[in-house]
């Protein structure tokens, strides 16, 4: 078998682990809250945080959790913090009933009507013109992966 160039083997597939939950230990926010290093001997290391929402607002007592998720553009990293929130809502005592169907995306008990988006509809083109580029690239190729990674992006 080494004689023969190329991929070995069964096929692999697709894991189910896109995430990595750590709770309160195993990660230390650095001072500037703008870099975050983990110690859990994974080899993740540290990584720089690049987002709109400030750290510095939250204790670190206050972060419950922190996952690093994988999507399909990029790795991202979720923070759960403990945080109070009085929002005052006046009873008002009245009720509404809603039915959700197929044909429109609901309707409530006084007849008004939201009619269903179809989001795969409106996107079935754009979808088939870049499963039509991947099916084009050659396997294992650059190309290919950036290929699928737009695919996916837009799915």
């Amino acid at each position: 078998k080494a004689k023969v160039p190329g991929k070995k083997g069964y096929p692999r597939f697709q894991k189910n682990n896109r995430s990595v939950e750590y709770k309160t230990s195993g990660w230390k926010l650095l001072d500037d809250r703008k870099h975050i290093t983990f110690i859990d001997k994974c080899g993740i290391g540290q990584l720089k945080l690049i987002g709109t929402w400030d750290l510095h607002f939250y204790q670190i007592q206050q972060i419950k959790r922190v996952r690093i998720v994988k999507r399909s553009d990029g790795y991202y990293i979720q923070f759960c913090v403990d945080a109070e929130r009085n929002i005052d809502i006046n009873a008002t005592g009245k009720t509404v009933g809603l039915d959700v169907g197929l044909n429109s995306f609901y309707t409530n008990s006084q007849g008004d009507k939201v009619d269903n988006p179809r989001y795969l509809r409106k996107s079935e083109k754009s979808l088939k013109r870049l499963q039509k580029k991947v099916s084009r690239k050659n396997k294992g190729s650059n190309n290919r992966k950036k290929a699928i990674n737009r695919l996916g992006r837009k799915h």
